[in-house]
């Protein structure tokens, strides 16, 4: 029999299983990850919302223009709803409205060139505060 002497270095324990800091550490990573997610995604909501009213108010505007070129003694300060409801596309029998990132609907101002988003009270709506970018508002 082989005697073990005790100056013998024992093996290392393998170790298996997580620690509690290393389980800590994952899962903040996890909700930092998530947090950012949300981020993105919230944005990409407010784009979203803001692509589609624009849209909307590119639609206006070429009625206003199809309008004023087929009655060219009107002046733009002149325009209703009821006179451009007749040009817009897909058939619509309304303006169009557009959602707030408020959830409140906005309306459209025809008698102005371009037109603009006006919240409830008549403000000017465009969160963007550009007036050329294309978003919330039909830009230069």
């Amino acid at each position: 029999m082989l005697k073990r002497n005790n100056n013998d270095v024992k093996p290392a324990v393998i170790r298996r299983g997580v620690t509690l800091i290393e389980m800590t550490v994952v899962i903040v990573m996890l909700m930092v990850l998530i947090g950012m997610s949300m981020l993105a995604v919230n944005g990409y909501k407010e784009w979203e919302l803001a692509s589609e009213a624009t849209q909307k108010l590119r639609m206006v505007y070429n009625a206003q223009r199809t309008y004023l070129a087929e009655h060219p003694t009107e002046s733009v300060d002149s325009l209703t709803d009821v006179k451009i409801i007749p040009y817009l596309t897909d058939d619509l029998i309304a303006l169009p409205t557009a959602e707030t990132l408020d959830g409140n609907t906005i309306t459209v101002k025809v008698d102005v060139s371009p037109p603009v988003y006006v919240d409830e009270g008549g403000a000017n709506y465009d969160p963007s505060g550009k007036t050329d970018d294309g978003l919330w508002d039909v830009g230069d």
